[in-house]
């Protein structure tokens, strides 16, 4: 009977925690699934995956020099007799040597250059197939890319690996970077919250990148090569399982109403997202040229020490977060002044450049480079929702395709730096690659003056406003009828796909309300 009893009383216990832990789950569920709630976890994710590719684009920089010297070939060499082994006839003894590499230099510059490489030609391809999947889609194919690479990285044993690691890095960015952009321009529909949102954004790509140098060396030097990317693949793996638990991206899909979005051709020869994409690369040039040749140039000139080395740009991340926070406090009261900002920040990085090479100590070096990454948070927080208005103003709006031009011209500058910047300096001298770089940045800020009109054009020019002005009859009613049924059967449509369901959803209900 005693038996019985506590058998009794277990399963009560059991049934009661199962219904409590349904219970709470449902409203953890229901908490994740509230769509404004669910939109800042989604933004939360992106900043991760903007992070995590960010810092494994970086943390290489203290690793890679040291550690391919680490596995160098061994070879037998003789060393030479001194004089008192040749007068006692003394049979020399080889000893085992590292072979020398003439082409380190060479193979450093291409491991840092594969990267950007690939992603500048997986673009084209990445933003296309996120306009017709989606973003999240392709945001989980992005960041399981970057997961295999990370582990590539940590248990690569020779540099053909490495060059695989990284060239599949590019790959994954090219999905991960393009989509996670897109996904925010998509969400946050306001133009100030929107700001606000690829602010936040941005201010994780800085962190992540000036950030993950010193975090690389430490590690290197006290745990080993893999730690640090051991770290960043697990943090890649968690950034996945919070995507598919808060999208669900393979369930309840109604691709057949997604709006088809223009081809990234006819957005590359579209004047004013030329413009912007010329002055994203251009800003993007000191940056991309000064990562691979200003520690050299430090060492031969101000006989800087290792850790003023590795902590060169990290006091810029502050004055870059002070120039997201005030552009996208400027944007908010005076939108159509965004080609200002960026102009500004095009002249801010001129000048930065120029005055690099006047630097004498680490001290004073520390100040252009500050003002040469205020300037770029400028340039990127004004240009980056720029596009997104573009799109929505005159074509449809559908972020994938324009926000790969983006990538494309980040992918440009920072392919070009690793190869190019180390001969300038080579032929020309430091000096004037310096002088070169600020002149370019201030030459095409007048270009921005292009842009002056945009933020006065009616939204409603794009063909998605378009559609709604027709009235409910036509195409607008047989699109109100199919996504009746879409919202039967997905009961809702997800932050993830594109705002046209959400836009004809609301719309019926109003229509449905009057």
């Amino acid at each position: 009977m005693a038996t019985t009893a506590v058998v009794g009383l277990a399963k009560s216990a059991v049934v009661k925690f199962s219904d409590v832990v349904g219970e709470r789950s449902k409203q953890i569920s229901g908490a994740v699934h509230e769509p404004k709630r669910q939109r800042k976890i989604l933004l939360v994710i992106v900043c991760i995956a903007m992070l995590l590719d960010n810092m494994l684009y970086m943390v290489i920089v203290p690793i890679i020099p040291n550690y391919l010297e680490t596995i160098r070939t061994y070879k037998l060499v003789y060393p030479p007799l001194t004089l008192n082994e040749t007068l006692l006839n003394t049979t020399r003894k080889p000893v085992l040597v590292r072979s020398p590499n003439p082409n380190e230099d060479i193979q450093i510059g291409v491991l840092f250059a594969s990267k950007a490489i690939l992603q500048l030609l997986s673009n084209p391809l990445t933003g296309t197939f996120i306009d017709r999947v989606g973003y999240d889609i392709p945001l989980l194919i992005g960041l399981t890319i970057i997961f295999f690479s990370t582990l590539t990285f940590a248990f690569g044993e020779s540099y053909a690996m490495l060059f695989i690691a990284r060239s599949m890095q590019g790959l994954g960015s090219a999905f991960a970077d393009t989509s996670g952009i897109a996904m925010i321009a998509d969400n946050y529909t306001e133009e100030s919250e929107r700001s606000k949102a690829l602010g936040i954004a941005l201010a994780f790509i800085s962190f992540g990148s000036l950030v993950a140098p010193p975090f690389g060396g430490i590690l290197y030097q006290f745990a080993g090569k893999r730690v640090p990317f051991l770290v960043l693949s697990l943090i890649s793996l968690l950034d996945g399982i919070m995507l598919l638990i808060v999208i669900s991206p393979f369930s309840n899909r109604t691709r057949q109403n997604m709006q088809q979005g223009t081809p990234i051709y006819k957005l590359m020869i579209d004047p004013y997202i030329a413009v912007v994409a010329g002055a994203l690369t251009t800003c993007n040039i000191p940056l991309a040229f000064l990562e691979p040749t200003i520690s050299n140039w430090m060492k031969e000139t101000m006989n800087a020490s290792e850790w003023q080395m590795g902590l060169t740009w990290l006091p810029a991340f502050f004055p870059h977060i002070l120039g997201v926070y005030i552009t996208v406090k400027l944007a908010a009261k005076y939108p159509n002044l965004q080609w200002f900002y960026g102009a500004l920040g095009l002249v801010i990085i001129g000048a930065s450049s120029c005055t690099v090479p006047a630097c004498r100590n680490f001290e004073e070096l520390i100040i252009p480079l500050c003002f040469l990454c205020f300037g770029i948070a400028l340039v990127d927080t004004a240009l980056l929702p720029t596009l997104a208005f573009l799109v929505d103003i005159r074509y449809v709006s559908v972020y994938g395709s324009v926000y790969a031009i983006a990538d494309i011209s980040y992918s440009l500058a920072y392919a070009l730096g690793p190869i190019v910047a180390g001969q300038i300096v080579h032929n020309s001298g430091f000096v004037q690659l310096n002088l070169g770089m600020g002149l370019v940045n201030i030459l095409y800020a007048p270009a921005l003056l292009f842009l002056r009109n945009v933020w006065l054009m009616k939204p409603s020019l794009s063909e998605r406003d378009l559609l709604l002005e027709e009235g409910p009859k036509g195409l607008y009613d047989t699109i109100k009828m199919e996504e009746r049924k879409a919202a039967k059967k997905s009961h809702g449509s997800s932050p993830g796909n594109h705002s046209m369901s959400s836009v004809l959803v609301d719309s019926d209900q109003e229509d449905s309300s009057e």
